[in-house]
């Protein structure tokens, strides 16, 4: 059990890593281009768009503290 926590707590860090709310924010934009994808719609320009405005506003955000 000791092993699958350690496991579980190395991929939590990974993945959220100090900012809880920029994995929030690209689960989101990746949740958002698969249901458009599965409708039907083109939306391969998504995603990069959404990654390069979370990561402005993740700066922006840490320059204001």
């Amino acid at each position: 059990m000791k092993y699958l926590r350690s496991f579980g707590r190395f991929w939590w860090d990974f993945v959220v890593g100090d900012d809880w709310r920029v994995a929030a924010a690209l689960a989101g934009a990746l949740t958002l281009t698969w249901l458009l994808e599965h409708e039907g719609v083109s939306a391969w320009w998504l995603l990069p768009l959404a990654v390069a405005a979370i990561l402005a506003g993740s700066v922006w955000s840490e320059t204001q503290r």
